[in-house]
């Protein structure tokens, strides 16, 4: 083969691997994990955003320890986990390494990018991430957890 006949070769073979690699980290980024309510010991919840804030209500909590909360028309979800002291942590589901969506498991958050682990309290247990995720503030107000994104 000539040797322009390969650089040319090679180039197409880069460039589509490039763009089949861009494509999968895109699919994988966007994609949810949380199913149908009650699957996977959690809810899924979906909530509008307004001034800034998503509404869950407490009464999801009753029989589940955490809930997967969707919010309307924003690129991450949030895992909320109802604690021994009944107080609340939001944690938002965006790898620290590179800004994909996690998805949960048994015990924490994984990112299938490039493997990060994270623990349910969001701290790391497996890099290549090196921060921990990061938490929401909180509040209750009539029986209404208020996350502030």
């Amino acid at each position: 083969m000539e040797r322009r006949n390969f650089l040319k070769a090679a180039c197409r073979a880069c460039l589509l691997g490039a763009a089949g690699a861009a494509m999968v980290s895109e699919l994988s980024s966007c994609s949810t994990s949380a199913s149908a309510s009650g699957s996977g010991g959690y809810t899924n919840f979906k909530a509008p955003i307004t001034n800034n804030q998503v509404e869950v209500p407490l009464h999801l909590f009753d029989n589940k320890n955490w809930v997967i909360v969707s919010p309307e028309k924003y690129e991450y979800e949030i895992a909320v986990q109802k604690n021994k002291d009944n107080a609340y942590q939001a944690l938002l589901l965006k790898c620290t390494h590179y800004d994909n969506q996690l998805t949960p498991t048994g015990s924490g958050y994984y990112c299938h990018v490039h493997g990060s682990r994270f623990s349910s309290t969001g701290a790391v247990v497996n890099g290549p991430a090196e921060r921990p995720l990061e938490q929401l503030k909180t509040q209750i107000l009539n029986g209404t957890l208020l996350i502030n994104i």
